[in-house]
């Protein structure tokens, strides 16, 4: 197998790709094999038939889909690795030539990652970090477990007020009629966190236990069911109990109940060394990115949209996976935030271009420093997968395969990277 290869613009690569008449006939073969007992011949059971008999009654072009199916795959990459290609999107083929016999000619259209031009990266300039913890910092953490410890207790001598947690029944009309997804009964509601739509919260703050009420909205425009993006809608709401939460005194007792701690002071004093040790990582963290965006700034490249859309993809299956161990569908979210499919997937557009665009200059500072990895600290960064994962050592090593090793050396020297560009900048 043969292939040339042909720059065009945009990081688009041409690879023309001859695949030898005999390995072709291999695929001819195989085409023959998986077809022949679907295929009827007049005096023949099925899949008795001769494949020359078949192809003088059909036409070998029968045969010629699944023939260049079975032989594309190896040629494709032999082609990829020929020409030491970083491919970052699906090949789009086109059969140029086909015809028994003869050599097999395919094009391939691919994107590759782009050739970066970097600038400075060495010493880089970014903007001092003071860290300090207030007293308020302090007072809103303790807020917070008071919150955790409250007792939650049902009121029934005044009506609703704001983070107030209710009980509902509701039922949503639009023009009269019931819509599909509208209706809750025995639903849980804070009041002020904002998760039903419109001003729907904010209506039942003066209501009773018992009382019936109607409550008016309107659907966002950008709503993620077409159907109701737009349309004022009418809810008609029963209340079913409220409930409020009963702060314990932030006293020595109090920390004594919630921490290791005897007295409130040494309770406050372990959360402002929990929250100093929480900024620090922050700022080596924006530091870190601060350092990245005037690398990127100072480097020349022209980044492919589709190496922007498979990050954004991949962020969104990230973000998937998290809200299904909090329970939650992607569409389910979509539904609670009111957001559309294609608006919430351009809210990673941002981080995923900065994300592409830092791997890209990272890699290219990889190449220039020369930089690598041992197999001492493969193996150091081995054990401790092995210990995140609560596995043993050897057992974690029989399930990696070269690939992956090779992946996690790649991700190490990227983090090396990292480590020398911020360690060189200035703070000022």
């Amino acid at each position: 197998m043969s292939s040339q290869l042909e720059r065009l613009e945009d990081n688009q690569v041409k690879l023309t790709i001859e695949v030898p008449a005999e390995k072709f006939e291999e695929g001819m073969k195989y085409a023959f094999n998986k077809n022949k007992k679907h295929i009827s011949i007049p005096g023949f059971r099925k899949g008795k038939a001769p494949r020359m008999l078949i192809e003088k009654t059909y036409g070998p072009e029968i045969f010629y889909e699944d023939a260049i199916n079975f032989v594309l795959p190896e040629a494709y990459e032999a082609a990829v690795s020929e020409h030491d290609l970083e491919v970052v999107s699906k090949p789009e083929f086109d059969v140029e030539k086909v015809e028994k016999g003869q050599d097999l000619i395919i094009t391939a259209l691919v994107t590759v990652k782009p050739e970066v031009k970097l600038g400075q990266y060495k010493e880089i300039v970014v903007p001092k970090t003071n860290i300090e913890v207030k007293e308020e910092e302090i007072e809103e953490q303790l807020k917070q477990e008071q919150n955790k410890n409250a007792r939650v207790i049902t009121v029934t001598d005044r009506p609703i007020k704001k983070d107030d947690e209710v009980v509902i029944d509701f039922e949503g009309f639009i023009d009269g009629e019931a819509f599909e997804g509208g209706k809750g009964v025995d639903y849980s509601l804070k009041i002020g966190s904002n998760t039903f739509i419109d001003n729907f919260e904010e209506q039942l703050i003066g209501a009773k236990t018992g009382d019936k009420l109607e409550v008016n909205v309107t659907f966002p425009e950008d709503y993620h069911k077409k159907e109701l993006a737009g349309k004022p809608a009418m809810f008609k709401v029963e209340i079913k109990e409220i409930k409020e939460r009963e702060l314990p005194e932030l006293d020595d007792e109090f920390a004594k109940d919630v921490s290791e701690f005897e007295t409130l002071d040494e309770y406050k004093q372990d959360i402002k060394s929990k929250l100093l040790e929480q900024k620090e990582k922050i700022a080596k963290s924006e530091k870190e990115r601060n350092v990245l965006e005037k690398i990127i700034e100072n480097a020349e490249m022209n980044v492919p949209e589709v190496m922007i859309e498979n990050q954004i993809e991949q962020m969104v299956q990230d973000f998937s996976m998290r809200m299904r161990y909090q329970g939650l569908s992607i569409e389910q979210y979509l539904q609670i935030t009111g957001k559309t499919v294609e608006g919430f997937k351009e809210n990673f557009r941002s981080d995923a271009e900065f994300q592409v665009k830092a791997r890209l200059v990272l890699e290219q500072i990889v190449n220039t420093e020369n930089i690598d990895i041992t197999d001492e600290e493969l193996e150091d960064e081995l054990k401790k997968m092995a210990e995140q994962y609560k596995m043993e050592l050897d057992k974690l090593k029989s399930t990696i395969g070269e690939s992956e090793k090779e992946a996690i050396r790649e991700d190490l020297k990227i983090r090396k990277a990292v480590d020398l560009v911020v360690n060189s900048a200035k703070e000022e």
